[in-house]
């Protein structure tokens, strides 16, 4: 059943992550579509989870800089472009998944920006400017701390943080896209007795 209120909530993204992909396509298709939501769009920079024991951390590793790179970049489109956001979300999802495109290459970050209807040289100064990575870890440690979240996509209700796969991509159907979602959000809420729902095959 369709929800007619408006809810809050949050999800988090790192581009590299397929899951994440399809996650943010039924979120953007819904929107699109004219969803009645409130979503924070969290990032969390997946190689902070794969750091070993006595490391740096994965933001102050210059090995890993390139990295983030798109993911800052998306930050700084939420926060100084919130009307190109969608566009530039959606873009640079596509630019990894659908493309091939390693999102360490600025062109193809560049590229994406572009597409998604900013400027790309403008966002990239701002990344380099380093704000937008020390965003990145502020909110990534903050819903660690909080919430003990350890990967993408990750739907955050309140207090409930709870980690979804999603198999398949909506295909430009937000009115799919929206219950898809909206039954994502009904058990975090109305079902915490269900703590994991895993199908041992996938059906293809």
């Amino acid at each position: 059943m369709t929800m007619t209120r408006p809810i809050s909530f949050a999800v988090t993204w790192d581009y590299r992550c397929p899951f994440a992909r399809n996650a943010h396509e039924h979120l953007l298709d819904a929107i699109d579509n004219g969803a009645p939501w409130d979503v924070s769009f969290v990032p969390f920079f997946l190689d902070q989870v794969h750091v070993a024991e006595g490391a740096p951390p994965a933001w102050e590793d210059p090995a890993r800089r390139p990295n983030l790179d798109a993911l800052a970049a998306g930050v700084v489109v939420r926060d100084r472009f919130p009307s190109q956001f969608t566009a530039v979300h959606r873009a640079l999802f596509r630019a990894r998944h659908d493309e091939g495109g390693d999102l360490r290459d600025r062109e193809v970050v560049s590229a994406a920006l572009e597409r998604g209807g900013v400027d790309p040289q403008a966002v990239l100064a701002e990344v380099d400017d380093g704000w937008p990575g020390d965003v990145v870890r502020k909110e990534h440690e903050r819903v660690v701390a909080d919430l003990e979240v350890f990967g993408v996509p990750t739907f955050i209700v309140g207090d409930a943080a709870v980690f979804v796969r999603l198999m398949e991509r909506p295909g430009g159907d937000g009115a799919k896209a929206q219950r898809t979602v909206e039954r994502i959000i009904d058990l975090i809420g109305d079902h915490p007795e269900l703590n994991e729902f895993k199908h041992t095959r996938v059906a293809r």
